[in-house]
């Protein structure tokens, strides 16, 4: 700022070098012109000074070091975030993904940062008993709203039944994924209990409720979650025998030389 203060003094006193009036002159700038063209560099310059502070000094911070108050954000709101049955209320940037919020002001860093772009669903969570990406959800939107993410699920210190389920059936392997998995998978037994449609439902105007998923159905409905690890077969017997209480391992089998040829060549 100190030197931004000298160079609006030097502007407004003409007080320039050899040098420097010389390459004004070869701009064809002079007198008055000159000093309304160098003020208007001197706000350009304000700006980016300005820019450089936020993204320097304050984005770069660890959590601790920002305030409870962060007056020095841009685009300040208010929220309540209630979040595994707790209440906190956060002053926060209206930008900021409901995936940050928690991860970096609440430190509920169970929800995951898979591609950050809505296609993985490592950061899926509910929100009102509805499974949603968290990366795509400004935390702004979420105010009041009963938020539950993976650490939410236990009770009493004891796992959800889908949490044993996955343990049981080994539905991990780096368990990258996990937490977005099982919300994901707790989120879909409320869905198959209220009856809602996917994009198997054969017929869309007698849908019942209470239903009782195929594993086709399990592996559509579970598709927007990516396990690169390739631990699928064991995530759909995991929800299986929540679901429905079927025990019996997944009806995959490998591709016969045929499939493999009608495959490549469709």
């Amino acid at each position: 700022m100190k030197d931004l203060d000298k160079w609006n003094a030097k502007v407004e006193a003409d007080d320039f070098t050899d040098d420097e009036k010389k390459v004004f002159d070869e701009m064809g700038l002079k007198g008055s012109s000159r000093r309304t063209f160098l003020k208007q560099v001197s706000v350009a310059s304000m700006s980016l000074w300005a820019t450089s502070y936020f993204t320097n000094d304050l984005f770069a911070s660890t959590m601790e070091d920002l305030p409870e108050e962060a007056r020095v954000l841009l685009n300040e709101v208010k929220v309540n975030l209630r979040v595994n049955d707790m209440s906190k209320p956060l002053n926060i940037d209206s930008r900021m993904s409901l995936l940050d919020a928690l991860r970096e002001r609440l430190a509920l860093t169970g929800t995951k940062k898979g591609c950050d772009h809505g296609q993985c669903g490592a950061c899926t969570v509910m929100i009102d008993g509805k499974r949603k990406l968290s990366c795509l959800t400004l935390a702004a939107t979420c105010d009041e709203k009963e938020i539950t993410t993976v650490e939410g699920l236990a009770s009493g210190g004891k796992l959800h039944s889908m949490q044993e389920a996955f343990v049981k059936h080994d539905g991990y392997q780096c368990g990258y994924c996990t937490p977005g998995q099982v919300c994901s998978s707790v989120a879909l037994l409320e869905e198959a209990k209220n009856g809602e449609a996917s994009y198997l439902t054969e017929d869309l105007k007698t849908i019942n409720k209470d239903l009782k998923l195929s594993e086709a159905e399990i592996r559509e409905r579970m598709s927007g979650n990516i396990c690169r690890c390739g631990a699928y077969n064991n995530i759909v017997q995991a929800f299986k025998e929540v679901h429905s209480g079927d025990s019996e391992m997944p009806t995959w089998e490998f591709a016969t030389q045929e499939q493999m040829e009608n495959a490549k060549n469709a």
